[in-house]
């Protein structure tokens, strides 16, 4: 029995080793240094862990969105400013620059003292932890939720609606939450459920369900709207990313219309115009544009 014991526990220790080689170790994080770092929650690494990957992205480099730049700039100046601030919630179309909005910010205000936290929805129970655990830190926190969103039988969105209004964050000072989603309100909403709004005394009185919903967003005190480009502005910014790319590059580049045909019918192809539309063609095409070059030279 002993024998058979010892062999468990190797076993055990083996594949214990293996998975911490795996799992990036969470540990205490020198602020000074790292600038985003990554909430783990789960065992058996629970804590921050130092985010293993930046975006280079730079606010110049976002095109064609220059309201909601300038709103979530000047929300962010504030928060540094230790200024009243609002939570943000960035919704709106598939690749129109909402997550590189905010990595964007980071990386013109680190050096001011601006430093971000990833937290995963699985994660939202623990924002209160989170926010005590960073509220002695002489830095301020974005706590990013990236692409969030909720199912019918998903109730965690309690957990944030609370959070949002809740008085951990009013006295902690140093952190707030920018979110990102493709849906305005969060959740799925269904048209039957706009059949129990009513009109009382001439008002429009809207159904549990639908405000409950909204409910949700309504917390976020800035709610800003990104929607696909039009075609005018997805060859702006098309052109912008075959010029940059081109440049960096030592490629010579002349944008004209053969360009531009090539750059639509791109578009065309994925079903939607925009910024990241817009970056993975001038990748593909001043990558074979290299590539030839590259060719000819060795002929």
């Amino acid at each position: 029995m002993n024998d058979t014991r010892k062999a468990l526990l190797d076993i055990a220790h083996t594949l214990a080793t293996r998975l911490l080689r795996i799992v990036p170790e969470a540990k205490d994080i020198d602020w000074r240094v790292e600038q985003a770092a990554v909430w783990r929650g789960d065992d058996p690494v629970k804590g921050f862990v130092a985010h293993p990957e930046r975006d280079d992205i730079g606010l110049d480099d976002l095109l064609q969105i220059d309201r909601q730049k300038a709103l979530l700039e000047d929300n962010t100046r504030q928060f540094l400013s230790g200024y009243p601030a609002n939570n943000v919630l960035l919704w709106g179309a598939r690749g129109t620059g909402k997550s590189s909005l905010v990595h964007g910010l980071l990386n013109r205000y680190a050096e001011d003292g601006l430093r971000l936290v990833e937290v995963s929805k699985t994660h939202l129970a623990m924002l209160p932890d989170i926010v005590r655990m960073l509220r002695e830190q002489p830095y301020r926190y974005l706590l990013f939720c990236d692409d969030l969103s909720f199912g019918d039988d998903d109730y965690s969105y309690k957990t944030l609606k609370s959070a949002l209004e809740g008085s951990i964050f009013r006295s902690s000072g140093n952190t707030l939450v920018y979110a990102t989603s493709n849906r305005r309100h969060l959740l799925p909403e269904y048209m039957s459920e706009n059949t129990g709004a009513a009109f009382v005394d001439g008002e429009l009185h809207q159904s549990e369900a639908v405000e409950e919903k909204i409910s949700l967003s309504d917390r976020f005190g800035l709610c800003l709207s990104f929607y696909p480009f039009k075609q005018s502005e997805y060859l702006v910014v098309a052109r912008y990313w075959v010029e940059t790319l081109a440049r960096r590059n030592a490629l010579s580049c002349t944008w004209n219309e053969e360009l531009e045909k090539e750059s639509l019918s791109w578009a065309l192809g994925r079903g939607v115009r925009s910024g990241r539309t817009a970056e993975h063609f001038a990748r593909h095409w001043v990558g074979k544009a290299m590539l030839q070059r590259a060719d000819s030279q060795e002929t």
